[in-house]
């Protein structure tokens, strides 16, 4: 089966073309960017072929997914004969509120829940149903499904979704920890059990999704039962333009002495914090590493708090989970970054963590178990690939349909 998975943003569209006949073997991928601005590009990578790259008006998401399929049956760059090769378009969704705890057959409810959880995800539902809309135009009666970010994390406890806010604000608008990058941490959780030969459902675990955003996940049973983002992206580990977890007596105050709107805290919990903010050179983790290599104070710092930040949520995890198995590391920061992984696991052996420093130095992208052999704990980089587990989803829910 041909699947195209779909991952749309507001500007942008990445793609990845899967045949799952081959144990869903990636024939092509590519990006769309700057879809409304000058100077659109698609970059089109099929699988043994040149890259191919076209400089392009792409004024909408319609015009874009289009050009993704005149490059997919292109006779020269292309992988697939005609449009009607495509068996299913899995999508990225980033928010399904309550609505959904498992990935869903896109259909007028499933629609127009999505748009309902707009407000929730603002910069990405949005967005995400464009692209449904566009593929319904573009290859009418295709199936189409949504795979949320959120699914995986709606086993949690009420105890541990809840806030301590008005109960009235839950009732009424909804207001309760959600989390996401649940597809990655789904995937890794299962794929590292795989790789160690266990059942997932055997394991505690704890999952850390490190990038410029980063999540920390505690499974239990193979089950989410708290994570570390929360309502919105933003809460929890300090990230890459994100505060992360911060006094909200905090935001008051600098909102009065600044003058903040709405708008205005927005823009610096999200874009102009985390590490960038702390050091004013750069939210990129290699980029940190080589300042602080050199001997930049805030670079260090910045290490140094994200690292402590990340130990922390370890700690309080294995507390909610009574124990751990396994400690897993994703996400470009995680698979890539093995100084901060040293960073975060030394000082651990009181909780069964015997860390393998020979080991773990220079492991980049790689699934690798990077604990000592007599170490109680499991702790491991593992690839994680979402755009994998959404194509393995729609792959399941059509061949349901039976068609």
């Amino acid at each position: 089966m041909i699947i195209l998975v779909l991952n749309c943003g507001s500007s942008s569209i990445k793609y990845k073309v899967f045949d799952t006949e081959v144990i869903a073997e990636v024939i092509a991928k590519g990006l769309v960017e700057r879809i409304g601005l000058n100077d659109s590009i698609i970059t089109h990578k099929p699988t043994g072929k040149d890259t191919y790259k076209n400089i392009v008006d792409i004024p909408d998401h319609t015009i874009g997914i289009n050009l993704v399929i005149e490059a997919l049956t292109d006779p020269y760059h292309g992988v697939i004969r005609d449009i009607h090769d495509i068996k299913a378009v899995g999508h990225r969704v980033a928010h399904g509120g309550e609505n959904f705890v498992s990935s869903a057959l896109i259909d007028d409810k499933v629609k127009r829940d999505i748009e309902s959880c707009g407000e929730l995800a603002p910069l990405h539902n949005p967005a995400n149903l464009k692209g449904i809309l566009s593929v319904e135009k573009l290859i009418p009666g295709v199936p189409q499904v949504a795979v949320f970010d959120t699914s995986f994390h709606q086993t949690m406890p009420d105890f541990a979704y809840m806030y301590a806010i008005p109960y009235e604000y839950y009732e009424r608008y909804r207001i309760r920890k959600y989390g996401f990058h649940g597809t990655s941490h789904k995937f890794v959780a299962n794929k590292a059990a795989q790789i160690l030969g266990k059942k997932l459902e055997d394991l505690k675990v704890i999952s850390c999704h490190l990038g410029n955003g980063a999540s920390i996940t505690a499974i239990n049973n193979g089950k989410s039962v708290d994570t570390s983002m929360g309502f919105t992206p933003v809460d929890g580990l300090i990230m890459g333009t994100r505060t992360g977890e911060i006094d909200p007596g905090v935001l008051i105050y600098i909102a009065d002495k600044e003058h903040l709107n709405v708008q205005g805290v927005s823009d610096m919990i999200n874009k102009k914090s985390g590490v960038m903010g702390i050091t004013n050179l750069s939210s990129d983790m290699r980029d940190l590493e080589i300042a602080a290599d050199e001997g930049n104070e805030r670079a260090i710092l910045a290490l140094k708090m994200y690292a402590y930040k990340v130990k922390k949520f370890i700690g309080a995890y294995i507390a909610a989970i009574n124990g751990l198995d396994l400690l897993i590391f994703a996400g470009g920061v995680g698979e890539n970054d093995f100084n901060l992984r040293k960073m975060i696991c030394q000082d651990m052996e009181f909780l069964g963590i015997n860390f393998d420093s020979d080991v773990n130095d220079g492991i980049k992208g790689r699934d690798m178990v990077i604990s000592k052999p007599d170490s109680r704990v499991t702790v491991m980089t593992v690839m994680t690939d979402e755009e994998l587990v959404i194509a393995l989803d729609t792959k399941i829910i059509v061949a349901s349909l039976g068609t």
